[in-house]
């Protein structure tokens, strides 16, 4: 991994009056608002120093207040570290949006998207206030950073990672953090990542799952990523075991399509997240309530699926599902071959089989002629 850069940095082992040394653990309640009632709301941070000088990753999770499966997987590396911390600082933040958390929303109580907020303001709205305190006391502490994500509600996500691929340092992790798909772009303006890189904090984000859960075979993906990452930083010891096999495959991408409904109606899929589809291949089959087929909703490319809907019942215009595109078509061809010939307990095929758990996928058939004359009388 590159050099930290030499931006004026925040001491990571002080914190107001509270003072953490080499080898220590503590926990941090940052006052991050105040209730309609006055009573304030504390943001709990742990900082995990190792005993040597090293780089500092920060680590945050829910900034979408019910996106929680990265609050799981740093609460286990709270509880139940695979590793000694050798070298350098942990900033674990299981919950960043922490009001809106509180209520199962993805917004904060004034009704803002704090991932279209940073750097934010002292003086600003309540969101505002949230993300100047974000950036002063983490990114401005940290020299790497890991935002963890899901997709939003009645969505689902296959693990990838969004990064900046110009940025070299985001590059590395983003790579050795070994999802299957990486998307390449900067993050929308106003995003955590987005301006801590600009603020000097090379920092990439990992798309995953359901909101309002908690997935084990994400929580593994999660757990294994940043694994790497440690090790790659020089921050734990490598041993095999705290290291498992990352994919054998890996394709950045530099853009994605969204499939919308044409009409409403009820959709039986014929894909799940992380399949591979080729263009022209049935999507889903769009129904009235008494199976009347409405539309069958073909793949306008070849690509991943890297998100869909997990609620069947769509209006016209719905988004339905989410593909990422690949630059060529050799370079799809390679990925779907490496994908079919995965071995069936490998950590992908587990993520694909439990995601689609949430949904129920029928191979696609062609309606025959009977049916549809049934259906025309009808």
């Amino acid at each position: 991994m590159g050099k930290s850069n030499t931006r004026k940095k925040r001491l990571i082992g002080s914190w107001g009056k509270r003072r953490i040394l080499p080898g220590e653990r503590k926990r941090i309640m940052l006052k991050a608002g105040e209730t309609f009632t006055g009573m304030g709301v504390n943001l709990p941070i742990m900082v995990h120093r190792g005993l040597e000088d090293g780089p500092v990753l920060a680590i945050t999770a829910a900034v979408h207040g019910d996106e929680i499966n990265g609050t799981g997987a740093i609460r286990r590396l709270i509880q139940e570290p695979p590793f000694e911390l050798k070298r350098g600082s942990l900033i674990l933040v299981p919950v960043v949006n922490m009001m809106g958390f509180e209520r199962h929303s993805r917004y904060t109580p004034d009704r803002r998207d704090l991932n279209r907020t940073f750097p934010g303001s002292k003086k600003g709205s309540l969101t505002g206030r949230l993300a100047h305190l974000i950036m002063k006391e983490v990114v401005k502490r940290s020299d790497y950073m890991v935002d963890l994500h899901t997709a939003a509600v009645r969505r689902t996500n296959f693990p990838n990672v969004r990064a900046d691929m110009e940025n070299e340092d985001c590059a590395r992790m983003a790579k050795i953090f070994g999802t299957e798909i990486i998307v390449n772009n900067s993050g929308p303006d106003g995003s955590l990542r987005r301006e801590a890189c600009k603020a000097g904090c090379p920092t990439i984000i990992l798309e995953a799952g359901e909101a309002l859960k908690v997935e084990p075979s994400v929580q593994d993906t999660t757990l294994r990523g940043l694994t790497h990452i440690m090790g790659e930083l020089g921050m734990i010891e490598v041993t095999e075991d705290m290291m498992p096999d990352t994919t054998p495959h890996q394709m950045i991408v530099h853009g994605s399509s969204w499939v919308r409904a044409g009409s409403g109606g009820f959709l039986t899929f014929h894909v799940a997240p992380g399949e591979t589809v080729e263009e022209g291949q049935p999507l889903t089959t769009n129904t009235g309530l008494l199976g009347k087929e409405l539309e069958t909703i073909v793949s306008p490319h070849h690509g991943v699926i890297l998100g869909m809907t997990t609620m069947p019942a769509v209006s016209p215009g719905d988004p339905i599902l989410h593909i990422a595109l690949p630059e060529t078509t050799k370079q799809f061809r390679s990925l779907a071959k490496s994908v079919d010939k995965m071995e069936d307990d490998a950590l992908e095929n587990q993520v694909r089989d439990d995601l689609a758990s949430s949904i129920t996928v029928h191979a696609y058939a062609e309606t025959d002629d009977e049916e549809k004359v049934l259906e025309k009388d009808s």
